[in-house]
């Protein structure tokens, strides 16, 4: 793969190339994109989206929307430093292409502020949970009636597969989504292939799927434009990473280790003193004693190791992307930067005792379980009630409910996959409160 494609400036529906060279410094192509997710209304339901703590009550514990604005800041950290040295090392980039070192921290930062935007409510419980509908709940009675990509893209619902149909899905009067520079769409494509087969390969962009069938076309032309490197073997569609999806998951990992484990002792999930120990190891080499004992409340102990913290971790996946490179550009780097990471003990550490203290906890568990049962049944009443409508069998109930729907879900026109994609797209786009306030009105508990 090659730079100058892979940090293309094009958007949907451009007749002509957009170089680098003739942007307006003032506003830039990339940092357009930046302003567009953080304008859009799927991006705003983010700040009522579960990232540890569903449907918390405390203030300082982090939403998905604080979640992915902190992703987006240690993004462009990464990228503005890995750009330097890329340009450094490929110095063509800026002076025939006119490339700068900023240009990659503004598409990482876009693509890093839009990673989170298509998960559904409940964080990754509600992903699984719209799954079992369809896997173990009445929704497997249509399992007949699709293919299996198109069974597998619901079975499996993935939030980066609906992330990309977001970004990207044209509607009446707004063609190609928000029309993000193909770099950035690049950037933000974690798993670059559908959702059949199901990890052909060990490597992590074959983890998961990053498109539902829907999208397939449009995500043909984004790879083909900027030149991602196809790992077909049998004529399924999947692709090398970009390679600055490798700093956006390092951005991603970085902030839910080390944001995560302080949300578990700000909870008091964690005792604070074993907390500190561990944060302390992982920064041993550059935390400064002195100043570290004369901070007298834990907030600003943990605001201190939090920054030196992050501060590390970027440092040391600079190190492993730029060494890396050019397996990267080959598609031949195949797990994440921080995998390979010199604190990886000092990271799986922190992360063992989040997951056991903090994504395990009682308060947690509780919650989710209540996702699952609000979720299978909003997709129970609104798939029957399109379904009748389809068959014109539709019930005074059914239009009432489907009336309750937005608009841009309720077609029927189309096949039985679609409509029930967008049934699974519709309850993935709701807060969890929505959620919990549709639920309630749907089963009549609330007037």
């Amino acid at each position: 793969m090659k730079w100058e494609q892979l940090l293309s400036l094009r958007r949907f529906g451009d007749t002509s190339k957009r170089l680098r060279k003739e942007q307006d410094e003032t506003r830039l192509g990339f940092e357009v994109d930046y302003d567009r997710v953080i304008f859009s209304a799927a991006f705003r339901s983010l700040q009522d989206k579960t990232q540890v703590i569903p449907l918390s009550k405390t203030d300082f514990v982090h939403t998905r929307l604080t979640h992915s604005l902190e992703v987006s800041v240690v993004g462009r950290s990464l990228g503005r430093i890995a750009g330097k040295k890329v340009l450094e090392k490929h110095p063509y980039l800026s002076e025939i292409h006119g490339y700068r070192f900023n240009d990659f921290g503004a598409i990482v930062a876009a693509a890093a502020l839009a990673h989170d935007i298509g998960n559904p409510p409940f964080g990754h419980s509600g992903e699984k949970a719209i799954g079992e509908y369809f896997k173990n709940g009445n929704g497997h009675r249509f399992k007949e009636q699709l293919s299996d990509k198109e069974y597998q893209d619901i079975l499996e619902f993935e939030g980066n597969a609906n992330g990309y149909k977001l970004l990207t899905e044209s509607r009446k009067g707004v063609e190609g989504g928000l029309r993000l520079s193909y770099a950035t769409l690049g950037a933000f494509m974690k798993y670059p292939k559908e959702s059949l087969p199901k990890k052909p390969t060990k490597h992590i962009a074959d983890k998961k799927f990053g498109v539902f069938q829907t999208d397939v076309d449009s995500f043909k032309q984004v790879a083909a434009e900027l030149g991602l490197l196809s790992t077909s073997q049998s004529g399924d569609i999947g692709y090398c990473r970009h390679p600055l999806t490798y700093l956006v998951e390092a951005a991603d990992d970085i902030c839910y280790t080390i944001i995560d484990f302080e949300d578990g002792i700000n909870l008091g999930l964690i005792p604070e003193d074993f907390a500190l120990e561990y944060l302390i190891k992982l920064v041993k080499d550059s935390i400064n004693v002195k100043k570290y004992n004369e901070l007298v409340y834990m907030e600003d102990r943990m605001s201190y190791l939090r920054a030196l913290a992050i501060n590390t971790l970027i440092s040391d996946a600079i190190a492993t992307f730029i060494a890396n490179e050019d397996a990267i550009l080959k598609g031949e780097f195949s797990v994440s930067l921080l995998e390979k990471s010199k604190f990886k003990a000092q990271i799986q550490d922190i992360l063992s005792i989040s997951k056991d203290k903090v994504y395990q906890s009682q308060e947690v568990i509780e919650k989710e379980i209540a996702g699952y049962k609000i979720i299978s049944d909003i997709l129970e009443v609104y798939t029957t009630a399109l379904m009748r409508q389809k068959e014109n069998k539709r019930s005074n109930y059914d239009a009432l409910i489907l009336s309750t729907l937005p608009e841009l879900y309720r077609d029927t026109e189309g096949s039985i996959y679609n409509i029930l994609l967008n049934a699974c797209c519709y309850v993935a786009s709701l807060s969890d409160s929505a959620a919990v306030h549709i639920h309630n009105k749907i089963m009549g508990k609330q007037l």
